[in-house]
């Protein structure tokens, strides 16, 4: 960390503690010329203000909370590049096995330097590596029968997948999928929600105003929601049907979608952004681009598996 961050982290952390000494003492001072414990000739439903003090008690809890802020920050980091006296650090290197983890662990804390938060990471996969491995010989079609792994699955899901996709996994907001049909923008067998989850996805729907024109949408709008079965304006959709050209190289010839290209099927009246008109609309004008994160770094291909797996039941252990 710089010089300059370090003072500007150092300033704000104890300009904090000394802004609240500060404003205690203030809070303390008698600035009103009305004599402690007498009226201040404020009357609210029965109940007389007095110019009284703070609570003894809770004065002294402040002062406490503001030395303990300060022995904090002389022990820990908090301060910029000023790592405390204890030298503790959340990172970790160069630990080699559970057993010399737990002696690192306590040759660490002799050392004063305090790494428990990667040991503990270190600790935990090597328990725990073994079972994704495991789990990862088993196919995930055969995987997602297994109650218990798809359990674990669930709760990774929720710490990794939920925030976008919703805790029962049928979308968020719009935007998101619902993972708990048979409607998949890339393939719903197991490799394929595998390899989504292991590269992600990046969708590209250009936007058609430009070279179409409001016109030209509107027609190719109407045509779009006939695909579903929807009522539309027939001259609309007839014109429309002979601009879908440009769409049907990524939909298809019948608008039941690519999933080579992620390219979604307008026939069957599910829409990951919404199917009314205006939002038909707005999707042809500027265009969709949707992201799918690669989870292969943050998971690992073995807990990524059992996280295919649990999404795969979701649509087919019904």
């Amino acid at each position: 960390m710089s010089m300059f961050w370090t003072i500007w982290i150092s300033v704000i952390s104890l300009g904090t503690i000394i802004g609240c000494y500060w404003l205690l003492r203030w809070c303390l001072s008698n600035s009103t010329d009305v004599p402690e414990g007498e009226s201040m000739g404020h009357v609210f439903d029965g109940i007389e203000e007095l110019n009284n003090q703070l609570p003894r008690w809770w004065t002294i809890l402040f002062y406490i909370c503001m030395v303990w802020g300060l022995i904090y920050l002389v022990f820990y980091p908090g301060l910029g590049g000023f790592k405390g006296v204890l030298g503790w650090t959340s990172s970790n290197q160069g630990v080699l096995s559970l057993e010399e983890s737990k002696l690192a662990l306590r040759k660490d804390i002799e050392d004063g330097n305090w790494n428990e938060y990667a040991l503990q990471i270190k600790y935990a996969n090597e328990k725990f590596d073994p079972i994704f491995a495991e789990y990862a010989k088993t196919p995930v079609e055969e995987l997602a029968m297994n109650k218990e792994a798809v359990q674990v699955g669930q709760r990774l899901f929720l710490q990794n997948c939920a925030q976008c996709h919703g805790s029962n996994a049928k979308g968020a907001a719009s935007g998101f999928p619902n993972l708990t049909d048979n409607d998949w923008l890339y393939g719903g067998s197991g490799d394929k929600i595998k390899e989504t989850l292991i590269l992600g996805r990046k969708g590209a729907m250009p936007g058609w105003l430009n070279s179409m024109g409001e016109d030209g949408v509107a027609e190719v709008v109407a045509y779009t929601l006939s695909l579903s079965g929807r009522d539309v304006d027939q001259g609309l959709k007839e014109a429309g049907k002979a601009r879908f050209a440009v769409c049907a190289a990524c939909h298809g010839v019948d608008g039941k979608g690519n999933q080579m290209l992620g390219a979604p099927n307008l026939t069957d009246n599910i829409w990951l952004y919404g199917g009314n008109t205006k939002t038909v609309t707005q999707t042809l004008y500027y265009g969709r681009n949707g992201v799918m994160p690669a989870f292969n770094e943050t998971l690992g291909e073995d807990k990524v598996h059992v996280v295919a797996a649990y999404v795969y039941s979701l649509s087919n252990n019904k």
